[in-house]
């Protein structure tokens, strides 16, 4: 006969107790009416499930329940007062009475039942078979409804804001297991209903710290959820991983140094968040290639944005190339080769990968914009860059404005570029018009609200020393961008230099500095300083160089770390190389020679293998009278960089002053100079001497290059616009 014990008597018969129950609501408040109520097993009305509830087990309280009732009833020969409450806790939880529920959950002696739960999970799991429950405290079914009256309690508690307490609620599901099953349940345990609440439970934790704004515990609890061996299947793992990578990535918690007990020997450690984070999402897309879970294109995304980030697209490019054919379709891996090559500065690569989708797909509007952007950076390609442009605007239609603004801003990119590598003055010229038309109408066409492009039409003006234009559209640019971007306000800042304001520039540069990171002050105090030496404040100047000093030399130190990026180090490596050759050359041109050595040894402690550092040492040389050991030191320059423009002119310098009996090879450095920078006014200047010291019928061109190169001279900036 089936039984029920009540705490105050034991009624020998269900259906003795539902008319009991019955008669003695009618003399309850109605509170205690609808809870007593639900001992009564003989209702079957549908329940409203409040949207608070809404994530609740789809469970009606209908006739499946009352059949897993009665089978807890016959196994253990009566329901204690525990199971009652987590029973009565449950239907009050499915209707949508969440407080009601909480009330009745929170009547459970957790201590008490902590202790029975673990002793009967360790007898349920080492006992032969399986089923044989006869020696447990509980049974199956018991450990499952109060199992499930903690996991709903946390639901209750979720819904009703009390974010720790239902945390709390959560954790005595895995305490209990972790402490009583270290090894997790096995994987073919015959109570599913233990193994299904466990799982829901691992999952709510960390949202449960997150609602509760506790980020350490969040990162615990997915750690936690990873970690430990709970038995859950491979799509629930996959959620919680991908669930921690974002949390990881986007939420920029502090980071929590992992437990080194829990890692095996020489496994990896990460030492941030974003390695943390990148560490998941590889895995994750591991098991996607290896088929194990479904494939989830969001981790794909998610991987190319943490690895943008840190300057690791090349190691993306290898994730892509290593997924099994299929898995992506072969333009879309193609083009998120090529994005990843690109962003890697592996233009070359990139211009393959895009060119061969063109191939196909003559009218695909991004590989078409993105060769012609890859063209418009190189003066070789600048001419294909422009044929590919036009080609956008063709299959655009002429109705898209944007999509025409782009390719013409790509179109006036190209023909600026191609205009440096001109053969002739009159093809310079007509380049240089093209670029202005074909970047003015870019402008019109996005009513002068696009940053990059009167960015570029800013930078076009500057570079043909149409100063008046080139101020009136960065001060638009500045103005759209409200001051916030550096590049434009460094423009802003040598414009006005090459106009000879140089305290007007000097206060753009110390606004700028108000608003960037330490690092980003390093590239500023260089012009800076340059600008305080070009107004005669050499005391000014050399405090602004110290304070750079100062900052590199703290960069220094932390570019030992394996966090900083290889990138990073040649930054630093080049910014203090860059310094010090200025130095070397304010103290020669002081005649501070001890001083200027000293610079030059510093250059070479940090490469000895520089054109800079080369430079510099001819460059005293020249300056001491020794014009041999000085073409002797440029010549080093040119070995290292054969493009290196200073070399080159100061080369030309001092052969023509040694006496070189060929102008030949004079005039041969002057003209590469000019080839790689027409805007060199030194080089125009000594090329005019040379035509002076010439033959006959040459002073009309001597004329001409030192007309140029006192018009260069007049408007030359502080550093050069690109």
């Amino acid at each position: 006969m089936l039984c029920f014990r009540s705490r105050r008597g034991r009624i020998t018969s269900l259906k003795g107790y539902q008319e009991s129950m019955r008669s003695k609501n009618q003399r309850r408040d109605p509170w205690k009416r609808r809870i007593y109520s639900k001992f009564c097993f003989c209702y079957t009305e549908p329940s409203h499930v409040n949207e608070m509830a809404i994530n609740a087990p789809a469970v009606s309280p209908g006739t499946g329940n009352i059949q897993e009732t009665e089978t807890s009833i016959r196994e253990s020969g009566s329901l204690n007062y525990e199971e009652a409450r987590a029973l009565l806790g449950r239907y009050e939880y499915q209707k949508g009475n969440i407080e009601a529920a909480l009330h009745v959950f929170e009547g459970i002696d957790v201590s008490s039942v902590t202790v029975k739960l673990k002793i009967a999970l360790s007898r349920l799991v080492h006992s032969e078979p399986f089923n044989d429950y006869s020696s447990s405290p509980l049974s199956a079914n018991a450990a499952g409804l109060l199992f499930e009256a903690f996991y709903l309690k946390a639901k209750s508690l979720q819904a009703l804001g009390k974010y720790r307490e239902a945390a709390q609620s959560c954790s005595v599901i895995m305490d209990i297991v972790e402490s009583s099953l270290p090894e997790g349940f096995p994987r073919h345990f015959a109570a599913i209903k233990l193994q299904e609440t466990l799982s829901k439970a691992v999952e709510l934790l960390p949202e449960l710290w997150k609602f509760a704004d506790s980020p350490r515990e969040v990162v615990l609890s997915f750690r936690r959820a990873l970690l430990q061996k709970w038995n859950l299947d491979s799509k629930t793992v996959a959620k919680i991983e991908k669930d921690f990578a974002i949390f990881l990535l986007y939420s920029e918690p502090e980071f929590v140094p992992p437990n080194l007990k829990s890692q095996i020997e020489s496994a990896f450690v990460p030492k941030n968040n974003m390695e943390e984070a990148l560490l998941h999402l590889t895995l994750l897309l591991m098991k996607m290639a290896l088929k194990q879970i479904d494939w989830d294109p969001s981790i794909l995304d998610h991987l190319s944005y943490v690895l943008s980030i840190s300057g690791g697209l090349q190691a993306l490019a290898n994730q892509v190339k290593e997924l099994p054919p299929g898995v992506l379709d072969e333009k879309e891996n193609d083009h998120m080769l090529a994005l990843c090559y690109h962003g890697a500065a592996c233009d070359y690569e990139s211009f393959d990968l895009w060119k061969k989708i063109l191939r196909t797909q003559p009218k695909n509007i991004q590989a078409v914009l993105f060769v012609t952007k890859i063209c418009a950076g190189s003066f070789k390609y600048a001419d294909e860059g422009i044929k590919y442009a036009r080609l956008a605007i063709e299959n655009s239609g002429s109705d898209c404005d944007e999509l025409i603004a782009t390719a013409q801003l790509m179109i006036g990119m190209s023909y600026s570029a191609s205009s440096r590598a001109a053969l002739t003055e009159s093809e310079r010229e007509f380049r240089q018009s093209e670029a202005i038309k074909c970047l003015e109408l870019a402008a019109e066409k996005t009513q002068m609200k696009d940053a990059v492009t009167l960015y570029q039409l800013s930078l076009e003006y500057a570079d043909q020393r149409k100063l008046d234009a080139a101020l009136d559209r960065t001060r638009m640019l500045v103005k759209l961008e409200g001051g916030s971007n550096i590049e434009s306000m460094i423009l802003l800042a040598r414009i006005l230099s090459a106009q000879k304001c140089y305290s007007d520039a000097e206060n753009i540069i110390n606004e700028v500095l108000d608003q960037v990171a330490a690092w980003d002050k390093a590239a500023l105090l260089r012009t800076k300083a340059k600008l305080q030496f070009a107004q005669g404040l050499h005391k000014e100047a050399f405090a602004t160089y110290s304070r750079l000093l100062a900052i590199i030399q703290v960069q220094r130190r932390n570019s030992g770390s394996e966090t900083v990026h290889e990138d990073n180090r040649n930054n630093i490596n080049n910014l203090e190389l860059a310094m010090w050759h200025d130095l070397s050359m304010i103290y020669k041109n002081c005649s501070k020679w001890s001083d200027a050595e000293t610079c030059i040894s510093k250059l070479s402690g940090i490469s000895t293998s520089s054109a800079l550092r080369w430079h510099a040492a001819g460059s005293l040389h020249e300056a001491k009278g020794q014009f041999k050991e000085a073409i002797t030191a440029y010549h080093l320059a040119l070995a290292v960089d054969h493009d290196h423009v200073p070399s080159l002119v100061s080369m030309a310098t001092a052969l023509r002053t040694e006496g070189c009996r060929s102008p030949a090879i004079v005039q041969s450095f002057l003209t590469e100079a000019l080839r790689l920078d027409r805007m060199n006014a030194s080089a125009w200047y000594n090329l005019g001497l040379l035509y002076k010291d010439g033959e006959r019928g040459s002073s009309v061109r001597a004329a001409e290059c030192f007309q140029t190169s006192a018009f260069l001279q007049e408007t030359e900036p502080i550093e050069p616009f690109r």
